[in-house]
């Protein structure tokens, strides 16, 4: 393996859209979240919803500046990196990267603000309304984000310009390819998923702790609501998100499945061990024929291996195969946790079940790691193109020199690895101390008694904001 300006550039920002893209898979869930709650204690007045409002704006405000950070380096990288790519699509990309400026960062951005520092300052149906603004921000931001991605996995409404580059000739059919339903769908899902398993991971904790009993309560059944309605859900809409790629993609289908021969009958192959080299995949064991009836509907459908392309146009297989799995295992892990979750409830046990709160803990982080996976099965299958079929990586690069990407690939990674984690460091400090409850008095804070954020985090977030 040679560490030219390719690999490497592909390293940088595979490092760096790693580290954002788990903030705003946080956030968006969140934000949603929030909303609900200040909603329920507006309808209900029960100050059990405003104690975990006040306690999840703090964790939902740091987690936003970070990705905020995160994400204006990562997209220098587009410039510095990658400028034939930019030069080559950026007119048809290029607007729809700036619409979600447009439609989502000022709208977030302008209500911001009055959701975390408004709490009294402002009526309670404008604080409500800024909160639920910021909440729709996020799903629009997500929207054109996966509305651009999605482009570049089924690329359509566009045309070569004489000097090579791409035009877009209709931008309703850029906006709207084939892949974008399905995969905006999955990542909101994925998004809403992560936020569950992390308030019910931090409930968890606080009930085995013995600290918030009520507002633990509260938020954990919501959780598990949410896992046992969103997992399954999710499951279904990842099975049409590949059907799609199947259509369009079927090269990174083969390598997820590892499948190397053109038959009918694939199986879908619970183990292997993919080798690129013997266009073979090892110790596979398997269930024939359940692939073609699950990607094509028919266990006798042909459906084409890696073999049926040209070496240089198969993706590196043995990530996509097993980043594909770790994904589908914790999306079954996450179905298993809200069913086990929702019988522990249903014979009012939910309180009491030490050994459910204990897995909860252990599986918090298990929304991170999927969505992790599932961004590399999705963009290393779609290898060895950056737009699929038209435009390949080895071609998008900057002509910069192999050195230079090395130096800023280890900058970034000294820089990131001190900030990221004094950051997270905090957040997971903020939630073993758990929300105020009203059964005990109130911690100690320097805020002015109108703000919902904690100790040192309102100069932080008004500093990113």
């Amino acid at each position: 393996m040679e560490f030219d300006a390719l690999l490497l550039s592909r390293l940088q920002f595979a490092f760096t859209i790693g580290f954002h893209i788990i903030f705003p898979a946080f956030t968006i869930g969140l934000a949603s979240f929030l909303a609900v709650l200040e909603g329920l204690w507006l309808a209900t007045k029960k100050t059990v919803f405003r104690n975990l409002y006040l306690f999840w704006v703090k964790i939902f405000a740091l987690s936003f500046g970070m990705g905020v950070v995160s994400g204006v380096v990562m997209s220098y990288q587009f410039g510095t990196n990658w400028s034939v790519f930019s030069s080559q699509v950026g007119s048809v990309i290029g607007p729809l990267l700036g619409y979600e400026v447009l439609t989502a960062f000022f709208l977030e951005a302008s209500f911001l603000g009055i959701m975390l520092f408004g709490w009294k300052k402002v009526g309670p149906r404008l604080h409500f309304f800024s909160t639920c603004t910021v909440a729709v921000g996020t799903l629009i931001s997500s929207f054109w984000i996966l509305a651009a991605n999605s482009w570049m996995q089924t690329p359509q409404g566009f045309e070569f310009a004489q000097d090579g580059t791409m035009v877009a000739t209709n931008f309703a059919e850029v906006i709207f390819n084939p892949s974008l339903p399905s995969r905006l769908t999955h990542m909101v899902l994925a998004a809403f998923l992560t936020t569950a398993m992390v308030v019910a991971g931090a409930s968890a904790f606080a009930l085995l702790v013995k600290k918030a009993q009520p507002e633990s309560r509260t938020a954990l059944r919501m959780a598990v609501l949410m896992m046992a309605i969103v997992a399954p859900l999710q499951l279904v809409v990842g099975h049409e998100s590949g059907k799609v790629a199947h259509e369009y993609q079927p090269a990174k289908v083969a390598a997820m499945e590892g499948w190397w021969e053109t038959q009918s009958q694939q199986p879908t192959l619970l183990f292997g061990w993919p080798d690129q080299d013997a266009e073979e995949t090892h110790l596979a064991i398997g269930i024939p024929g359940f692939g073609s009836w699950f990607v094509a509907g028919d266990a006798n459908a042909e459906l084409k291996g890696l073999k049926a392309f040209a070496p240089e146009d198969r993706p590196p297989v043995w990530i996509t195969f097993w980043a594909f799995r770790v994904m589908v295992g914790m999306g079954l892990a996450m179905v298993g946790l809200g069913i086990w979750g929702a019988i522990v409830w249903a014979t009012r046990r939910l309180d009491r079940a030490t050994l459910y709160h204990r897995a909860l803990v252990l599986a918090a982080p298990s929304g991170f790691i999927a969505v992790l996976a599932g961004w590399i099965a999705a963009e290393v299958g779609r290898q060895p193109y950056v737009v699929y079929g038209v435009l390949r990586t080895e071609d998008a690069v900057s002509p910069v020199e192999a050195g230079a990407v090395a130096t800023s690939l280890i900058f970034f990674m000294i820089v990131y690895a001190i900030v990221f984690s004094a950051g997270a460091l905090y957040i997971l400090r903020l939630m073993a101390n758990g929300p105020d409850s009203d059964e005990s008095p109130p911690k100690e804070t320097s805020e002015p008694p109108g703000s919902p954020l904690g100790t040192g985090v309102k100069s932080a977030a008004a500093k990113e904001a």
